[in-house]
């Protein structure tokens, strides 16, 4: 435990990768345990996983996990990094952005669709886990190639992320109506048929009725590139100002950071 790491006085939990690593046998038991993980959250989602869970498959008592976890937030911690060595993450930005940030996004949605409970636990804090710093460092590194500053840099991996995590959640929602109403999409379809051609038929919605009636549907892969490619394009044409020199801060007194916000306006 870290005793007031924020100032507040308040008694916070240590960082996993703050700890030295196990070694030998005691770090492949480790890795034993988080697969095992992996595979219960995989199955039935985080929901699902417990320690009581989790030592049954392993064939150890509830208890003794603790001796390699200190909890299932950290046991999650640890989850999430493992799965993110199934990105394929470049040693370094090739230099084309555009090239490299869809890859980010490609790698990013392939493994959240292969372990659909990491697309929810990527949304809240980042993990800091080797292969998640690993991989942001590649990520910032592509963004950085567009000529921008740091600061524009992490907006614009902001931004790709949110739109992987959008995409990927709306893909596994599909997946989990399939599985709660046992109706696949074209059954689905065929259930609401008399219904969406009565609306047709009355003739109130015309845009509506063009779409059911002459579009194309896209798959879920060529949407999700559809919509890569247009994010893509409004990051390349959006004006973005050259980064300006930096110099070396100094700590500012509040007569000099009043006097900066005047002269800003």
């Amino acid at each position: 435990m870290a005793r007031d790491a924020s100032g507040t006085g308040e008694t916070i939990p240590g960082l996993v990768w703050m700890r030295e690593r196990p070694a030998g046998p005691s770090r492949a038991r480790m890795a034993e345990i988080v697969a095992a993980a992996i595979r219960i959250a995989d199955a039935d989602g985080l929901e699902a996983l417990s320690m009581r869970r989790l030592a049954g498959a392993v064939n150890a008592g509830a208890m003794s996990l603790y001796r390699h976890v200190a909890n299932k937030d950290e046991l999650i911690e640890l989850m999430v990094d493992a799965v993110l060595v199934e990105s394929e993450t470049p040693a370094g930005a090739s230099g084309d952005w555009r090239a490299d940030l869809g890859l980010v996004a490609r790698q990013d949605r392939k493994v959240m669709l292969r372990h659909p409970w990491l697309a929810q636990q990527s949304a809240s804090r980042p993990s800091l886990g080797p292969n998640a710093v690993r991989k942001m460092e590649f990520a910032l590194g592509a963004a950085l190639s567009m000529g921008v500053d740091i600061t524009t840099a992490g907006a614009v991996l902001a931004t790709v992320m949110s739109f992987v995590h959008g995409s990927v959640l709306a893909e596994l929602a599909e997946a989990e109506a399939q599985r709660r109403t046992d109706l696949s999409e074209a059954q689905w379809r065929a259930a609401v048929a008399p219904y969406v051609r009565k609306l047709i038929e009355e003739g109130k919605h015309p845009q509506f009725a063009r779409r059911v009636l002459d579009a194309e549907d896209l798959d879920s892969e060529a949407q999700f590139e559809f919509g890569l490619g247009c994010l893509l394009d409004g990051l390349a044409a959006r004006h973005v100002p050259a980064p300006r020199p930096t110099r070396a801060r100094h700590p500012a007194s509040g007569r000099e950071v009043a006097t900066r916000k005047r002269a800003q306006k």
